[in-house]
């Protein structure tokens, strides 16, 4: 099958074509996915996307659904025979999404000392004996502001960024799904004071901030974070970025990327980055990209 770029207006966000990569996707090693990886390095070689992360999940907290799900020999050895299956065709980095949280930060530093990855991403979760687990959110939100609501997850999302341990920040405002019953996304644009020490530290810290665009498949319809918040990231002298889909179906992969990338264009972004403290120069934003901005 053959897919033509996005060159022309603007269109709905659909899954992308001739990206630089893709570098957050769920597999049948996550438990809430089903995708066999093949699918996703098949996609992308067809999508002519030279790069795919595949980031599963790992949770510490006992219970969770990613606690032990699949164990490191299993998920290392897995990829690793996906590399040598697709070398010189699609590049397959080994990877890992770490639910974060201060409580158990340790755990993860200790987890992250013992085994390899090419690639991770600290992302908060709602955690189920959390505030917004789905049995708690709403006794939690009653007669909270905003900032009420979200003071419990941006200290988390803090501790991620001044942890040190990740290559990228995943989805930095993911709250805004949950609470969208309570607060329109207008809201989180008109109180910027609530990302701006979040924007500070991760800017300073040599973590990449992730602009996911999972948010345009939910009702949210904005990346994770959004536009505004991207321009005052580089505006706070951010140089790390990245992007990816989200993806936990088939259909997911690379979808967005291309509204994703005019925002970090927009920003003032000429590359992406992957590894922490790596300058890498060959994930650079394709030139229909330069020039834009998200409203075109």
């Amino acid at each position: 099958m053959e897919f033509s770029a996005d060159k022309g207006g603007r269109r709905p966000p659909a899954q992308s074509v001739d990206v630089p990569i893709d570098a957050h996707l769920h597999t049948d090693l996550s438990p809430d996915s089903a995708v066999p990886m093949e699918l996703y390095a098949a996609q992308a070689f067809e999508r002519r996307i030279p790069e795919i992360a595949l980031t599963d999940h790992l949770d510490f907290l006992p219970g969770e659904p990613a606690y032990e799900y699949a164990d490191y020999p299993r998920r290392e050895r897995t990829v690793r025979e996906l590399q040598e299956r697709w070398e010189g065709r699609v590049t397959v980095r080994f990877g890992v999404e770490l639910t974060y949280a201060r409580g158990y930060e340790s755990a993860i530093r200790e987890h992250l000392s013992m085994h390899r990855y090419d690639y991770t991403i600290g992302s908060v979760h709602a955690e189920p004996d959390g505030p917004y687990a789905r049995d708690r959110i709403g006794s939690f939100m009653a007669g909270k502001t905003l900032a009420e609501a979200t003071e419990f997850y941006f200290a988390e999302v803090m501790g991620a960024v001044q942890s040190g341990l990740f290559d990228t920040l995943g989805h930095l405002d993911q709250c805004k799904r949950w609470l969208l019953p309570w607060f329109p996304v207008a809201a989180w644009a008109a109180a910027p004071e609530l990302y701006e020490p979040i924007l500070v530290a991760l800017a300073g810290s040599g973590t990449a901030l992730e602009v996911n665009a999972s948010g345009l498949r939910h009702p949210t319809g904005e990346t994770y974070p959004a536009a505004w918040a991207v321009a005052r990231y580089r505006e706070l002298g951010g140089q790390r970025v990245t992007t990816g889909s989200d993806a936990h179906l088939p259909e997911s992969f690379a979808f967005g990327l291309d509204r994703a990338l005019e925002i970090i264009a927009a920003a003032g972004f000429s590359r992406l980055t992957l590894e922490r403290a790596v300058d890498r120069g060959d994930l650079v934003l394709p030139d229909r990209f330069r020039g834009r901005t998200p409203a075109d």
